[in-house]
């Protein structure tokens, strides 16, 4: 290895831990504060399991989207991150649990577990951000009908 090539891998760690500190200070308030863009690639990919869509406009929209919704339909609800670190020299992953409990008279709660694997460029930047879920969407739904 040269010493550029030293420095590069010594930038690109750094960067990754940048990205990491990043998701670990602003993922645990999403729902109340906005987060953090400088770690995305412009043409950001994002899909999860009833949402998929390209560019960084649009990420910030879902983030605005969760926020607002989160106000209006719940008195309280939290994203739980239980772990955030790097599982591969380009792959980011974060672990988390959203919970609450909707605005509703039944108070009805809701609650999943999920995680976010966010896939990193050459230069440590997310370019793709993949959230799985522990149960189906139709799932969580029902949770909205049942007394909390």
């Amino acid at each position: 290895m040269t010493a550029s090539e030293n420095v590069s891998t010594s930038q690109y760690q750094e960067q990754v831990e940048r990205a990491i500190a990043t998701l670990k200070k602003d993922l645990p308030t999403l729902f109340e504060n906005d987060i953090s863009y400088d770690i995305y690639t412009k043409d950001i990919n994002f899909q999860d399991p009833v949402n998929q869509f390209k560019g960084k406009l649009n990420y910030r929209i879902i983030f605005w989207t969760l926020r607002f919704h989160a106000r209006l339909f719940f008195t309280e609800i939290y994203f739980d991150l239980h772990d955030v670190k790097q599982t591969d020299e380009d792959i980011i992953k974060a672990y988390w649990t959203v919970r609450g409990t909707l605005r509703v008279p039944w108070k009805a709660r809701i609650y999943f577990d999920g995680d976010s694997t966010y896939s990193l460029t050459k230069e440590g930047l997310i370019y793709n951000h993949l959230d799985t879920w522990d149960r189906k969407p139709s799932e969580i739904l029902k949770q909205f009908f049942r007394k909390g």
